[in-house]
């Protein structure tokens, strides 16, 4: 079958309509069919005329679980305070007394790059990664601070040209 035959067929296809099924069939399929049970128009809308346990439970069950995941949010994200070192009432008013202080400067990485000034003269540009790191403690209070930082330094450096 080449494209015009098919085409002519599909046309002569959607010309027909499809012939009426025989009355003894629909007649066997109607009486084989199960009748609907009988539901009330009110209760088929979903209406109710009275008091619903049914729907009293559907709003509650929802509530009642907020509120013991509330309840135990509540419970388990506030704890007591627990006091790990009394402070002694005369160190209280005095500053934190650092006994021992030190500073470190440790270079993490170091590299040069080029670029053009809007004018087109070339710069250089020298650029060096740091970790700076700072502790000092108290041994009275037995307090040990530590801090540590990145910091990145940019120097440019010009080039030469005559």
């Amino acid at each position: 079958m080449n494209e015009i035959e098919q085409e002519r067929f599909e046309s002569e296809l959607q010309r027909m309509r499809p012939a009426q099924p025989p009355q003894p069939f629909m007649a066997r399929l109607a009486s084989s069919r199960p009748a609907l049970p009988h539901r009330p128009a009110a209760r088929a809308l979903g209406v109710s005329r009275g008091f619903s346990w049914d729907l009293v439970l559907r709003c509650l069950a929802p509530a009642m679980a907020l509120v013991v995941a509330v309840a135990l949010c509540w419970r388990l994200g506030f704890p007591a305070p627990k006091q790990a070192n009394p402070v002694n009432p005369d160190q209280a008013t005095v500053g934190l007394k650092a006994d021992d202080v030190q500073i470190a400067h440790e270079l993490v990485s170091s590299f040069d790059a080029v670029a053009r000034l809007p004018s087109g003269e070339p710069v250089r540009f020298r650029c060096r990664k740091w970790m700076d790191q700072v502790v000092f403690s108290d041994r009275n209070r037995g307090i040990v601070v530590e801090e540590r930082r990145p910091r990145v330094e940019v120097v440019p450096v010009r080039f030469e040209t005559d």
